[in-house]
């Protein structure tokens, strides 16, 4: 199932899952997570790299930079 970006207005594929804890302070990005979360906000390149924590807040960038991709075993 494809996802949508969480911005509202915005109709681009989501890349990245953003979730939060108020009680740490504390705002995670990692890649698009397999299934949807109710508590978390899916969002496309454009508005992901603009994100930044509120002031006195930590952001942690958790998504892996370096995906390995297999070819398919079939192709060929």
């Amino acid at each position: 199932m494809v996802r949508r970006c969480s911005r509202c207005t915005c109709n681009e594929l989501a890349s990245i899952t953003l979730t939060y804890q108020y009680s740490r302070a504390l705002v995670w990005i990692d890649d698009l997570t397999a299934e949807r979360d109710p508590h978390a906000y899916d969002l496309c390149d454009r508005h992901g790299a603009r994100i930044t924590a509120p002031s006195g807040w930590r952001l942690e960038d958790r998504r892996n930079r370096f995906r390995v991709v297999m070819p398919n075993r079939l192709a060929g």
